[in-house]
């Protein structure tokens, strides 16, 4: 796979695949998609299999229209359950303001601001569509106000809240759930940073009960989080990132797993942003062994675990459990 492939990002292809939507009446067919849009061309060209990139068509469908994005399919007409030539499209009059609405440049620099830090649950729907609908005027800020823009997308529920008791230096109990345990149990932090690694975020804080620093993920915290009354100094959020970015790349780089994966496939796609290749397949790192037997367990038979043991035992046992599910014989 080329350079330029692997270094594709998703937002950049999302964006590239609602411009051309956007800019087509009639509609596109799934094939004119993919050997045409920037994202899912180079793909192509670096030799992904077309089955690879229809899911991950279909894909960014579904994140695109749960981000309110209306994509139209015009199916055949005397059988509309026929989607093999189905074309696809944005309708323009459903995407864009009313003509008699303009903006000076400045306010659209605003507007572009604020735009840049909400994520998929950090606005409610009227203020997505609102967004979204400036954007697609098209209007070229000549000028940036300020020089960065941060880029927060909000994923868990307990997110707000963290993100409160940092600003307010306050600690915070929540009960939290590792892999393997039967309970939740309690955990009771001062928290310090949050930090999104490997597309899942994590708050970084001393923990009060075990007197170390500690590392939690946000999809682990059951229930809401407390913001307590009680206070610590502010000055203990400094660095605090950083370390705990340092300590994630640390775990990542001592657990690194070695796959065999289907060229062409979605999962040598979705690998090798974060692979290095080797003489049997590719090494990954990664942080968390659950997580990542997840990820690994959907690919299904597109990728095989060479070592270590442990993970490869874990995405067994989840495609074990599937099977079982669905009624097959284990």
């Amino acid at each position: 796979m080329s350079a330029s492939a692997s270094r594709s990002a998703p937002e950049e292809r999302l964006v590239n695949l609602v411009v051309a939507l956007m800019a087509t009446e009639q509609g596109l067919t799934k094939d004119t998609i993919l050997s045409s849009v920037a994202g899912y061309r180079d793909q192509l060209e670096a030799g992904a299999s077309k089955d690879a990139l229809e899911k991950m068509f279909e894909r960014d469908k579904e994140n695109l229209r749960g981000l309110g994005v209306p994509i139209e399919t015009i199916g055949n007409r005397t059988d509309p359950d026929d989607l093999r030539e189905a074309r696809y499209r944005v309708p323009t009059a459903e995407y864009s303001l009313p003509d008699d609405i303009s903006f000076s440049p400045a306010e659209v620099a605003l507007l572009n601001i604020a735009g840049s830090v909400w994520g998929s649950e950090s606005l409610s729907t009227d203020a997505r569509s609102g967004l979204r609908k400036i954007r697609a005027l098209g209007i070229a800020v000549d000028e940036p106000i300020i020089g960065y823009a941060p880029r927060i997308r909000v994923r868990d529920a307990s997110f707000p809240a963290l993100q409160r008791a940092i600003e307010q230096s306050r600690v915070v109990t929540f009960t939290y759930l590792r892999p393997g345990e039967a309970r939740p149990r309690e955990r009771r932090i001062r928290p310090l940073a949050l930090l999104e690694y490997e597309a899942r975020w994590h708050v970084f804080g001393f923990d009060l009960n075990m007197d170390a620093d500690r590392t939690f993920l946000l999809s682990r915290i059951v229930g809401d989080v407390t913001v307590t009354r009680a206070g610590f100094p502010a000055e203990l959020r400094e660095g605090a990132g950083e370390r705990a970015l340092a300590g994630l790349r640390q775990v990542a780089e001592r657990q690194r797993a070695l796959l065999e994966v289907h060229p062409g496939t979605e999962a040598a796609l979705r690998l090798a942003r974060r692979a290095e290749e080797a003489p049997q397949g590719i090494v990954v790192p990664y942080v968390d062994l659950h997580v990542f037997a997840d990820e690994l367990a959907s690919y299904g038979p597109e990728v095989r675990v060479v070592a270590p043991d442990d993970l490869r035992a874990e995405v067994v046992r989840r495609l074990e459990a599937t099977l079982s599910l669905h009624g097959g014989a284990v």
